[in-house]
């Protein structure tokens, strides 16, 4: 597609200049994917008027890459009946998230108007857990039995694929009760005797995952084994559905997005979806990122505490208050470094719990080498510059003693907060940060008073 805005420039004149056909052709002409980001750039009422233009194949199509927010608005600003028909050609998973986004008596509506067979499917997926297995997996799975031979399978496999929409990355083999046995790669069968049985070249050792698995753990899996599909069963090893290598795509999204608001000090779990952060009303933006502030608002609170208590410290020699902000920001910075890297590590499976202790030794030698480093500098700067030989060492000291501590903090607490099944990521947050700031700040003010007192 060409520059966005260009494109988006075009579609209003096209709108503006009431010319239906060449706005239709317009709109055909791009990838269903483009069409929602530029959806995204319009008004409500121009979305409409450009989305009734598109034939219903497509219009299915492009309702799949819309965000939750505008799937529900768009489909319920059309004819029920078309909105309807649109949700029926959506897969099953997909058509399910639409659903569970909209309002319960609204969602119902649809469910009464669809197809019978696929409505009991849909209200099936309903009853797990968003962000599960079962809350994202598609039931549509293509299965043979054990007993056909290759030629009875391929044959079973054309004809599921005429009659139904499914995913054909593997084949699974069921018994009569649809217990999971195992699993056939395309390649094999169409590469094995037509004679051979099913049981003797499927494989019944299975990388699976249950209904109730959370979604995390299913990205791990995907990362681990690097399939493009993963079977889901339920507590009897029924098979239910498959899990594919998009749906979690999306899930690695939805989580690193969530990690990064997490760690920013803005709370992800107020029930409604991430964008609306950004996107959302006014008042879930201040609901969701007023919490942690406020209590940063109370650290800075005890910071402001600490530092009055050492008044008669800054009236004997004023000049310390310049360096406040140096030994914060260096201790702050190093130490959400350290956060960073923690957090990172363990999402990714490079850290683990056991090995905390090797992690914390060496990121404490890596905060006490590089703030000796700094220190030094900083030492030498002030000393230059202050002509105060007493000063430079006492702010070079703080330098380094800020920095380790930092350091340490920053890698201890992601750890801490793993241990007592918390998000680790909330430790790089503002509350930590502001925690350093006021241990680097205690530890300065206590140097320099020791050292007043001594000379």
């Amino acid at each position: 597609m060409q520059n966005l805005e260009n494109t988006i420039d075009r579609i209003k004149e096209l709108m503006d200049a009431d010319t239906e056909q060449q706005l239709r052709d317009e709109l055909s002409a791009y990838h269903s994917a483009d069409i929602a980001d530029i959806f995204q750039q319009l008004s409500p009422e121009e979305r409409i008027a450009c989305f009734t233009k598109l034939d219903e194949e497509k219009e299915a199509e492009v309702i799949e890459y819309l965000t939750p927010q505008l799937q529900v608005e768009i489909l319920g600003d059309i004819d029920e009946e078309l909105a309807s028909r649109l949700i029926s050609k959506l897969p099953h998973d997909d058509a399910a998230d639409v659903l569970g986004d909209m309002e319960e008596d609204e969602s119902q509506a649809y469910l009464d108007n669809l197809p019978e067979k696929f409505s009991s499917e849909l209200r099936e997926l309903l009853t797990y857990n968003d962000d599960t297995a079962g809350g994202i997996m598609n039931p549509k799975v293509l299965t043979v039995g054990y007993t056909m031979s290759v030629k009875d399978a391929l044959e079973t496999i054309r004809i599921k694929a005429e009659e139904e929409s499914m995913e054909l990355y593997y084949v699974y083999v069921v018994d009569k009760h649809s217990h999971l046995l195992g699993v056939v790669s395309l390649r094999t069968l169409l590469t094995s005797p037509v004679n051979l049985s099913i049981s003797d070249i499927m494989i019944k050792d299975i990388v699976k995952v249950h209904v109730d698995d959370y979604q995390g753990h299913i990205a791990d899996i995907f990362m681990k084994y690097q399939f493009n599909a993963l079977p889901v069963v339920d507590l009897y090893d029924h098979l239910k559905g498959i899990v594919t290598w998009d749906d979690v795509q999306d899930v690695v999204e939805e989580e690193t997005t969530d990690e990064i608001l997490t760690s920013s000090g803005i709370v992800t779990d107020l029930g409604d979806d991430d964008d609306d952060v950004l996107t959302g009303s006014i008042a879930h933006a201040i609901k969701a990122r007023t919490p942690w502030l406020l209590i940063t608002l109370i650290g800075e609170f005890i910071a402001v505490s600490i530092t009055s208590r050492y008044d008669r410290t800054f009236t004997a020699l004023p000049v310390i208050a310049a360096f406040m902000p140096l030994l914060a920001g260096l201790g702050g910075n190093i130490g959400t470094q350290s956060i960073t890297l923690m957090v990172r590590g363990m999402s990714t499976g490079q850290i683990a719990l056991k090995s905390g202790w090797h992690y914390i030794w060496r990121e404490t030698i890596t905060g006490l080498s590089i703030g000796c480093i700094f220190g030094a500098v900083v030492t030498c700067v002030t000393w230059g510059w202050q002509h105060h030989v007493g000063l430079g060492l006492i702010v070079g000291l703080a330098m380094t003693l800020n920095m380790t501590i930092a350091t340490m903090i920053g890698t201890c607490t992601p750890l801490i907060l793993k241990k007592l099944k918390c998000d680790p990521a909330v430790a790089s947050g503002p509350v930590i940060a502001t925690t350093i700031d006021v241990i680097g700040l205690a530890v300065y003010l206590t140097l320099v008073t020791w050292y007043l007192i001594s000379v």
